[in-house]
């Protein structure tokens, strides 16, 4: 009886349990985590379930198969990249802290696998596949397949996700991993606005052009099994079970390849920080160039460290990332929508004139460094100059690009000059007040996690960004109302182009002017800016 070993449960089980406890201990933490989840997951199973209703009503329309082969297939593709961009959503997706256990690789795949069954993603995938399976399934025969279809594709969307994962993990564990999560935003806001804009087209041309697409991607897994089910229901069971099987096909492959990818997790040693540190070593080298054509002294020093901060501060990344996307995306979506106007390209100058806010909150506790070298207003001056800079090497050449990619794609040349005086004068206003509210209304940004204002400190972010948009907004209005006068009064268009001058040099005076108003209270406020961006 002493000698006898107690028994030891299936690894699949213990895997499963060890999801469940992970998100229940993950609730128990606080309250707000436990309402952002139940938020969540009641918001993703209602949008489930309105997708279900809606593909259960679209039975019997004559492009069924193509609306829901496309979806399956788009379903297909955000499993695959929801690992690159949110490596942290899903704990047991890191393989590596099993590493140290007496696990095969295939066992470990089976109970990885069940694991990833547990969730709300997995869920809202079924329900998916459900109402695909009955919006196209007609008879007994193709109920039977659209089942089998509908298991196999649920199983191929989360094995191919396993597989991306596995594949990447040294990759989204390092410091690069976690910049790759920045472009979340972009892939979220770019793809919203491709929703829409093929949601106004479909609406207007109707769902027969999904026809061409979708007959290629019915071959295609996952979008194969439903595309199989589809088949069956017009008596087509060879191409059915051919669909079928290569569904099967690919779902082997996936589990091959991550069997392959555990094993050499589990045996080949980590040399990812070498391959950072030679990297970083090659970045250095290559950076040295760029930095010998900005200015001598402080200036020069202070815009590099701002362009540094950009390129490798993960936060800063974030902000810079969706800000840039989102400047483009509006105006030009509109666009080509035919909703637009060449005034819709100022909003990528008011959305990249928001990074000037809170400009010492990105130093963190760090800017104790920045104080020690501000001893004078003079000094403050050229720290705030620098910072606005650097800013205005990027937003400047895209605020241009912006500007004349969308008065090209509206063919309204004559009003590029005045789109761009627009632009220069707000992005001015927005350097201005960025500068005084960063000196007034500092706070502090959070290195980890997802928030980016410290706990407490919310109400100085609203009144440093809106209230600071309105400010230069107002300060704004002598060159909107002086281009409204040039376009409503006779013989006024043509002159215009006197806008691009006047707006250039207003947008500079003001930033001059916010400098200069805000450089004394910096230099009077270095304690408590230090204090404040020191508290996450």
């Amino acid at each position: 009886m002493a000698g006898r070993r107690p028994p030891v449960s299936a690894p699949t089980a213990v895997v499963v349990r060890l999801k469940l406890s992970l998100l229940r201990n993950g609730l128990r933490q606080s309250a707000g985590r436990r309402a952002a989840y139940v938020a969540s997951a009641v918001v993703v199973l209602l949008f489930a379930a309105l997708q279900l209703v809606g593909l259960i009503a679209l039975r019997g329309h004559a492009h069924a198969a193509s609306l829901v082969v496309l979806l399956v297939a788009v379903l297909a593709l955000g499993w695959a990249v929801m690992p690159l961009f949110f490596p942290s959503g899903d704990e047991t997706l890191d393989p590596t802290r099993l590493v140290m256990l007496p696990l095969r690789p295939r066992p470990l795949v089976r109970a990885l696998l069940a694991a990833s069954l547990v969730g709300i993603g997995p869920l809202f995938t079924a329900l998916v596949l459900a109402g695909s399976v009955v919006s196209v399934a007609h008879g007994a025969a193709a109920y039977g397949v659209g089942v089998l279809g509908a298991v196999l594709g649920l199983l191929v969307c989360v094995t191919l996700a396993r597989a991306v994962a596995a594949a990447n993990i040294r990759l989204l564990t390092s410091r690069r991993g976690r910049d790759l999560a920045v472009l979340s935003g972009l892939v979220v806001a770019i793809g919203a606005q491709v929703v829409n804009f093929g949601a106004q087209r479909l609406g207007s041309s109707g769902l027969g052009q999904l026809d061409p697409a979708a007959d290629v991607l019915r071959w295609v897994p996952p979008a194969a099994a439903i595309g199989a089910a589809d088949s069956a229901s017009e008596g087509s069971y060879g191409t059915a079970a051919a669909q079928l099987l290569l569904t099967l096909a690919a779902l082997a492959a996936l589990l091959v390849l991550w069997e392959r990818s555990l094993t050499r997790l589990m045996t080949a040693p980590d040399g990812s920080t070498l391959q950072a540190a030679g990297a970083g070593t090659r970045e250095r080298r290559g950076s040295s160039g760029l930095a010998r054509l900005l200015p001598a002294g402080r200036t020069g020093t202070v815009m590099e460290r701002s362009l540094r901060y950009v390129w490798r501060d993960p936060k800063t990344k974030a902000a810079w990332v969706t800000s840039l996307a989102i400047g483009l995306i509006v105006p030009v979506f509109n666009a080509l929508q035919g909703t637009g106007s060449p005034y819709f390209a100022c909003f990528a100058a008011g959305m990249l004139g928001i990074q000037m806010y809170n400009q010492f909150g990105q130093d963190t506790s760090a800017f104790w460094m920045v104080a020690l070298s501000i001893s004078s207003t003079r000094d403050a001056y050229a720290e705030l100059r620098a910072r606005a800079l650097a800013l205005l090497v990027i937003t400047l050449p895209y605020t241009a690009l912006v500007a004349v990619v969308t008065t090209g794609l509206l063919d309204d040349w004559p009003r590029l000059p005045e789109v761009l005086g627009l632009s220069c004068a707000l992005l001015g206003a927005m350097l201005a007040t960025g500068a005084w509210t960063s000196a007034r209304f500092p706070y502090s940004i959070p290195q980890e996690g997802y928030k980016n204002v410290a706990p407490g400190q919310a109400g100085l972010a609203w009144i440093a960004i809106f209230g600071g948009m309105v400010a230069a907004a107002l300060l704004c209005a002598p060159v909107i109302a002086a281009t409204i006068w040039l376009n409503v009064s006779a013989g006024g268009a043509a002159w215009t182009w006197v806008l691009l001058p006047v707006g250039a040099a207003y947008g500079a005076t003001l930033t001059w002017l916010g400098l200069r108003l805000a450089a004394p209270r910096t230099a009077a406020r270095l304690p408590e800016i230090l204090t404040a961006v020191s508290k996450g």
